[in-house]
């Protein structure tokens, strides 16, 4: 590469991943053929539109590739259709927003602060501004359940056109037959969707529930995090697939048109054909027998992981996990915000995100918690025995954070052992 400065900033974040762990949860590494993808000459060409169906020529070449994407998308979720061209998963929850709603109609979503995502109603954001987001909440932060009577109260009076399942910092599993059994109640018009982004690979790999199996019409996610895919979106559902010349009415039937209509040319304009490649090689690699055998072993990682935090005295919102994802109060455990943590750690090379906790009294840029999980590690050959070190290194780290001699020192340590373990794209 002739540009000096972006090539060298490339090799030190080459190094960076190769001397650390990742411990962030909405993060993984691809493999070559993922990355070769994205780097190919798909990235050349325009495809408005969709297979068969394009607004610009040439397209003989990108048609197969999206066919294969989407086909290898509907066999991995069990889904009727799959839109993939969604650039993220943001998009991708406001498209179906789009297709489904109408300004001021309403969505029940679960709170922010109990682990849902900023597009499930953060008042910051546009989709907020449009629709009447109602929350739901945890009926007890210690062991994670949802509070279901009261999501069914608030069905109930507000009558939402669109119930959401889904989480963005959660550690356990839903009860999708509750959520089916509420909306039911609510009327045959109302949307069940669910936002799997963090555990769409979970989910493919068969190591836990899939949405379609309780009634659910549609599945957004992300297609990377535990999928281990590009960075991009993706939209799942249920219904008769068509191509109607005008739109079509708003049915659940035909929720498969609407959202093809809302994604494009509703919400945006040419898709990303390099990234579509590159999904379709993860969703490939995401079928093959060894990515259950990945899965569970995230599963296993993570469950360690947070038995040796609690050991630690780390106190673990929910009590554990029940997936890959680990929440920790660190300002409860140890008197300090989630960012103090989160910048010690980056000194030592163990990477994670600072994070509210349920009704958190902190600000969110000084939250009183950490998220952590297992997808990324797991992905470089980590296995059980590796995270009681790792735990370790965070209870150390924490205790010497004033002290740069002792967080060099340790800086080494996680240096030293992440080299052991290569990245896939290594390979």
């Amino acid at each position: 590469m002739d540009d000096t400065a972006i090539a060298q900033l490339i090799a030190a974040e080459e190094k960076r991943q190769r001397d650390g762990i990742e411990l962030i949860p909405s993060e993984n590494y691809v493999s070559r053929d993922v990355l070769t993808a994205m780097g190919s000459v798909f990235t050349n060409k325009y495809s408005e539109g969709y297979p068969g169906r394009r607004y610009y020529g040439g397209q003989e070449n990108t048609d197969q590739v999206e066919t294969i994407a989407i086909e290898r998308a509907k066999q991995l979720f069990g889904a009727d259709h799959a839109n993939v061209q969604s650039h993220s998963g943001a998009p991708a929850n406001e498209a179906v927003y789009f297709a489904w709603l109408e300004p001021g109609d309403t969505v029940l979503a679960m709170d922010l602060s109990h682990g849902g995502h900023l597009t499930h109603g953060n008042p910051m954001t546009r989709s907020a501004k449009l629709y009447n987001f109602v929350p739901y909440k945890m009926k007890n932060p210690e062991t994670g359940e949802i509070d279901y009577d009261e999501l069914r109260e608030l069905a109930l009076k507000h009558k939402p056109k669109l119930i959401l399942a889904g989480f963005s910092a959660y550690p356990r599993e839903l009860d999708y037959a509750k959520f089916a059994a509420i909306a039911q109640e609510v009327g045959d018009q109302c949307l069940l969707m669910a936002d799997m982004a963090h555990i769409a690979g979970l989910i493919a790999a068969g190591v836990a529930k899939n949405p379609f199996d309780y009634g659910f019409h549609v599945i957004t996610t992300t297609t990377h995090k535990t999928l281990r895919g590009p960075r991009g979106g993706m939209i799942l559902s249920k219904g008769t697939v068509s191509t109607p010349l005008k739109a079509p009415e708003k049915t659940l039937e035909n929720i498969p048109t609407l959202i093809d209509r809302a994604v494009f040319p509703g919400m945006q304009g040419g898709p990303h054909e390099h990234i579509i490649a590159a999904k379709a090689v993860a969703f490939r690699e995401a079928l093959q027998p060894e990515f259950k055998t990945y899965a569970q072993q995230i599963l296993k990682n993570a469950s360690v992981l947070a038995d040796e935090l609690q050991k630690r005295g780390f106190k673990l919102l929910t009590g554990g996990t029940s997936n890959h994802l680990i929440l920790a109060d660190v300002y409860s455990s140890f008197g300090i915000d989630g960012k103090v943590v989160e910048e010690t750690l980056d000194k030592i090379g163990l990477t994670l995100n600072k994070n509210t906790v349920a009704d958190d009294p902190l600000p969110p840029f000084r939250p009183s918690g950490i998220r952590l999980g297992t997808p990324a590690l797991t992905t470089r050959g980590l296995k059980e025995d590796d995270m009681a070190t790792i735990a370790e290194w965070m209870r150390q780290a924490i205790d010497k954070r004033e002290d740069a001699a002792a967080l060099e020192i340790l800086r080494r340590e996680v240096r030293d052992f992440a080299r052991k373990f290569p990245l896939p794209s290594d390979s």
